[in-house]
């Protein structure tokens, strides 16, 4: 199959628009191919054709939602002030609000290890280029920028887990984007408060 071809690039997409209309009706472990070639219009043998397994087609249908979170926390300049979040993390936090049920599903017990893993891969990836290419704060020399990349990104995952399974402070997004910010600001800066 040649993923170039614009009817498979179609299928790709309604199968990706299935799941994640499934995904906000109930929990991923109880999406079956039946179900998602049935949602999609295709038959059973073509979602085998173009995925392996439930997690594969979630995992690439979230792509876009992996690729805005690793932007916004490689947007963040790390010497904003520690009592604003920068405008990337909010909006990140918003968008988290916004789609809870889906963060809920795809990051909880039930969930999907792929798409946490790789939400986790790419947000070290983008920390760690940025850290080597010289963006890293001083006083973490003793520790590997990789190291250090990891440490961050599987924070924030498990902040957005955190926020979209309904425990976000009181102020909502924005609350939880400042708390967020604080301890990734320190996190990124030694020594600062």
């Amino acid at each position: 199959m040649n993923s170039d071809d614009p009817r498979a690039q179609r299928t790709r997409a309604r199968l990706k628009a299935a799941v994640l209309e499934l995904a906000a009706q109930q929990e991923l472990a109880t999406i079956t191919m039946s179900a998602l070639a049935k949602r999609a219009e295709v038959n059973r043998a073509t979602v085998y054709l173009h995925y392996p397994d439930v997690d594969a087609l979630v995992t690439d249908a979230m792509e876009d939602a992996v690729a805005a979170v690793a932007r916004a926390a490689a947007l963040c300049p790390l010497d904003a002030p520690r009592g604003r979040a920068p405008e990337p993390l909010a909006e990140l936090f918003e968008h988290v609000a916004v789609n809870a049920t889906m963060y809920a599903r795809m990051l909880g017990p039930h969930g999907s290890a792929r798409f946490a893993a790789r939400m986790r891969e790419r947000l070290t990836g983008e920390l760690a280029r940025r850290f080597t290419a010289g963006s890293r704060p001083g006083g973490w020399d003793d520790v590997p920028a990789d190291v250090h990349a990891a440490y961050l990104a599987g924070a924030l995952v498990g902040v957005i887990a955190h926020c979209a399974a309904g425990e976000r402070p009181a102020g909502g997004a924005q609350e939880a984007a400042l708390a967020f910010w604080r301890l990734f600001r320190t996190g990124c800066q030694a020594g600062s408060a």
